[in-house]
């Protein structure tokens, strides 16, 4: 079940590290960086200095390469930004604070290293250990942004919402004040939700900092990789109606792991710490799930792929993914069952067993889903 067309259309999925300086930001950029945290056998590849591209890891992808012995196999990627550090004051340029606030704004999620271990040999820029203040530090200078980004907007459509000519004035409006109240009380625009979808696409494209999706990523000490520490507990407290995932990763330890040759070695590492897989491919999948996205499977002699899309998407926007001509002349998808192609062994031993559905336009894919697409354009 092969995409029969070479001009492939990408879905970027970007997230950005960011952090106060040594917290572990860049160590843990590295230990993605060099691939061999995630995987055995798909290498990794840099775009520019602070952007490294790496796979989602997924054992599906090795299971349908032993089945279908294709001439490649291509997993899917998401691109790791390491974003310049932040001062108090980046808000209103200070430092490199108009560099990293833009960085922040072409990501798709936040991925926030936040120190939660003791180390009298590693300075830390505040002078004592204190994740929560730490990430009170960036949030501020976010929201501070974004008020900011919130009143320039507020004052250009202000007039156009009073007249009551516009309806989107209007509604953009009343989006732009509850925006302001909230983060005048020094509270995310991600805490503010709403009731319908109209309202929900004007909020989004406001583009807002502190709308991003976040993970808080504590990095601890190696005596804490498995269940955390009292630094961790604080940032889950701090954090628990923020609607954000929490992530607890060693990071020195990952960048040991991440320097050792063979998968097996690396796997041997872990189980002596009591962990069953590497923090870094934790991250992945954990910012992955953050961005509600899911992974469907093209299958054929030439590569086995897997495809993004996001979570409750339909055939033919699925099929976009591919290629935009996939999604205009979207006729139907064939549709296997991931465990009936593992238990079948074929495309042609499914379709026998009456394991291939043919689906329309509405139906919603599935996690897993192996997928041809017919189209005519």
């Amino acid at each position: 079940m092969q995409p029969k067309i070479s001009n492939i259309k990408k879905m970027a999925l970007r997230c950005g590290i960011v952090g106060l300086p040594n917290v572990g930001k860049s160590t843990l950029f590295n230990c993605i960086s060099s691939g061999k945290a995630q995987s055995a056998n798909f290498p990794f590849c840099t775009i520019e200095p602070n952007i490294g591209s790496t796979i989602v890891p997924d054992d599906r992808l090795e299971v349908l390469e032993k089945i279908v012995k294709p001439q490649r196999v291509v997993p899917a990627t998401v691109e790791i930004v390491d974003i310049a550090g932040l001062v108090k004051g980046a808000s209103k340029g200070e430092g490199l604070g108009n560099q990293f606030l833009a960085n922040i704004r072409e990501t798709d999620a936040i991925l926030h290293v936040l120190r939660c271990f003791d180390d009298s040999n590693i300075v830390h820029v505040d002078g004592s250990v204190n994740p929560v203040r730490d990430k009170e530090i960036i949030d501020t200078e976010l929201q501070l942004k974004d008020l900011e980004t919130v009143e320039n907007r507020i004052s250009k459509v202000q007039k156009q919402a009073q007249t009551g000519g516009d309806k989107n004035a209007k509604k953009l409006y009343d989006i732009l004040v509850r925006y302001k109240e909230v983060l005048e009380q020094g509270k995310s625009a991600r805490t503010v939700t709403f009731d319908n979808a109209e309202d929900e696409k004007l909020a989004r494209e406001l583009f807002l900092l502190t709308n991003k999706p976040v993970m808080y990523v504590c990095n601890v000490d190696e005596n804490s990789a498995k269940d955390g520490n009292k630094y961790v507990e604080q940032v889950k407290e701090a954090v628990k109606d923020e609607n954000a995932q929490i992530l607890v990763i060693a990071a020195k330890i990952e960048s040991e792991i991440a320097e050792l040759e063979s998968y097996e070695e690396r796997q041997m590492f872990l189980e002596e710490i009591g962990l069953e897989k590497s923090g870094v491919v934790r991250l992945i999948r954990s910012a992955y799930a953050l961005l509600n996205l899911e992974t469907y499977f093209t299958a054929g002699a030439p590569e086995v792929r897997a495809w993004t899309y996001n979570k409750g998407d339909k055939a033919p926007a699925c099929a976009g993914v591919i290629h935009s001509d996939f999604e205009r002349g979207f006729i139907r998808a064939e549709v296997i069952k991931y465990d009936d192609y593992v238990k079948y062994g074929s495309e042609s031993a499914c379709r026998a067993a009456g394991k291939l559905g043919v689906e329309g336009k509405d139906y919603v894919v599935q996690d897993g889903d192996i997928m041809h697409f017919l189209f005519n354009v």
